[in-house]
């Protein structure tokens, strides 16, 4: 098995923004959510969102493209959901989603993130590129080239800490 890190941050929005994650609905599709994650090989960190997305702080592992493991967790979970008729309406997802990757160093300030969903979001200190589940504006978050450096010292040790080897 080979040694990997991957660490994603997921967004997704239900169709047409529909407000059908009510507490009681989103406890049970988090559920469904995780189980399916979890039985993909994935390592789950949180679940939450508000009432009309949901936000996952998960490990993928690289032998399953992130967009096969977003269709899959989000097709069990709306398959489901409607099976069991949790809303009153059927129940399904937006196509589109939002990824982003980041490093362990930043695991606890994106579960962190996720876990203050509904706190975030009535104080309006969302992020807005993490609240994304589209590409309407096109916009990609790039550093300049200037800032990389070749030999950095930091990064470096950064590295070399997590060989426990």
């Amino acid at each position: 098995m080979p040694y990997w890190q991957l660490f994603y941050h997921l967004i997704w929005a239900t169709k047409r923004r529909e407000p059908l994650l009510t507490p009681t609905v989103a406890s049970e599709i988090y559920g469904f959510l995780r189980s399916r994650a979890i039985g993909l090989g994935a390592t789950v960190f949180a679940v939450n969102g508000m009432a009309d997305h949901v936000h996952m702080i998960v490990t993928v592992p690289p032998r399953i493209a992130v967009a096969t493991f977003i269709g899959q967790v989000k097709g069990v979970a709306s398959a489901k959901a409607n099976k069991a008729g949790l809303t009153p309406t059927p129940f399904f997802w937006q196509e589109e989603y939002g990824v982003f990757s980041f490093d362990t160093k930043r695991l606890p300030n994106f579960v962190a993130y996720v876990e203050r969903q509904q706190q975030h979001h009535a104080e309006h200190t969302a992020i807005g590129v993490l609240e994304r589940a589209d590409d309407q504006e096109g916009l990609l978050i790039r550093e300049s080239s200037s800032i990389y450096a070749l030999d950095d010292p930091i990064w470096r040790h950064e590295l070399e800490s997590l060989d426990n080897s």
